[in-house]
């Protein structure tokens, strides 16, 4: 049974390239097309691609507690975060185990949006929010359109002045195509891009406006689920996908710390007084696994869930694989043990059509540090 709730206005885009508008988030969003979703792929690695990311969540905070609401929800030191300026931050339960991630991101002195997928990301907020000066809105008519790739900023700064002035982790207030936006240099690929945020009724034309304009530099749009080929190359997981969510342990209940999921990186050094601060220190050490990645022998990808092994023992799992022509690489996140997460350790992916060997691997497999998402000018 359905559960959409939502509504992009570019569904009827979707419905036209072969989509079915799967559910996801509440929001009916293009997981197919009718056309070879390895050209989405190669388009976003070497030019660029459009994809509707609507279903994000976008919650507005505004008011003089809305700082220490996020600052309590999330994991960063918000106070450094300057107008114009925005962070990755996750959110955990008292458990001190991951229950979202977001993007915070600062629009002035007592303006915030914190963008969150489809985890707990608003009920923390609400939660944070009680008894404070703070009004907190869900904005579902303001929809988001990722442009990601090298030639993304080659077409914006054909309409959006000073384009190249915005650095990774920044926005600005502007127009494109006459129409009020905040473009931001964010995105989910490991490629300089953008997300450009603007109001449903605009969305359309924006999108028509850059698929038909975009086409001579090689733009197309773009599937939802391309992401998957993406993120795995470029380490960013994606929630409940990689988490115990949809893989649980075999005697507790759900529940990933930042330590195993490699995400501790997002709280602030010294931080404490967030949600579950206490709990996530004390856990450090204790990894009951290690979200790790691992590259395949051969072409053929890894099935999503295919169980790892290591000699006849399952030792995990594959949450997400992907082949890349491009970079001549089958390559996968996987949940392993902590004494199997060493560069080199030898592993089995068992697909429905066969075993594969493999070994453990370090990621992100691609661009490793980090310079084609990061670059300046």
């Amino acid at each position: 049974m359905t559960a959409i709730w939502r509504y992009s206005t570019l569904a009827d885009r979707h419905r036209a390239m072969g989509s079915n508008l799967e559910d996801w988030s509440g929001m009916g969003t293009a997981w197919t097309y009718d056309k070879d979703q390895e050209q989405e792929y190669l388009a976003i690695r070497t030019k660029a691609g459009l994809m509707d990311v609507s279903g994000l969540k976008k919650v507005h905070l505004v008011g003089p507690h809305a700082a220490h609401v996020i600052d309590r929800a999330t994991t960063r030191n918000v106070e450094k975060i300057k107008p114009g300026r925005s962070s990755y931050a996750t959110m955990l339960n008292d458990a001190g185990k991951f229950v979202d991630d977001c993007v915070i991101y600062r629009m002035g002195p007592n303006s915030w949006m914190v963008v969150h997928g489809s985890g707990a990301g608003h009920e923390q907020l609400t939660m944070a929010a009680m008894g404070r000066d703070v009004d907190i809105r869900f904005d579902d008519n303001l929809h988001d359109l990722s442009l990601q790739g090298p030639a993304s900023v080659d077409f914006l700064e054909k309409y959006v002045d000073g384009i190249r002035n915005v650095n990774y982790f920044s926005h600005t207030h502007t127009t494109l195509f006459d129409c009020p936006v905040t473009i931001s240099r964010t995105g989910y690929t490991g490629e300089r891009g953008y997300e450009i945020f603007c109001r449903g009724q605009d969305a359309p034309m924006i999108w028509d406006r850059i698929v038909e304009e975009g086409a001579s530099m090689g733009i197309i749009p773009t599937r939802f689920t391309t992401l998957d080929w993406l993120r795995v190359e470029s380490y960013l997981l994606f929630y409940p996908y990689d988490n115990s969510e949809m893989y649980p342990f075999e005697n507790e209940g759900p529940g990933d710390t930042l330590w195993e999921l490699g995400l501790d990186f997002t709280v602030s050094p010294g931080k404490v007084g967030f949600r579950g601060a206490e709990e996530h220190y004390r856990l450090q050490g204790k990894e009951r696994f290690k979200i790790y990645g691992v590259k395949l022998e051969g072409t053929e990808p890894a099935d999503e869930g295919a169980p790892l092994y290591q000699g006849d023992t399952q030792v995990g799992v594959v949450t997400c694989g992907m082949y890349s022509s491009l970079n001549e690489h089958s390559v996968g996140i996987a949940r392993m043990p902590v004494s199997c997460a060493v560069d080199g350790t030898k592993l089995t992916v068992k697909n429905a059509s066969g075993d594969i060997p493999c070994i453990a691997h370090s990621m992100p497999f691609y661009d490793v540090e980090k310079k084609r998402r990061t670059v300046k000018g």
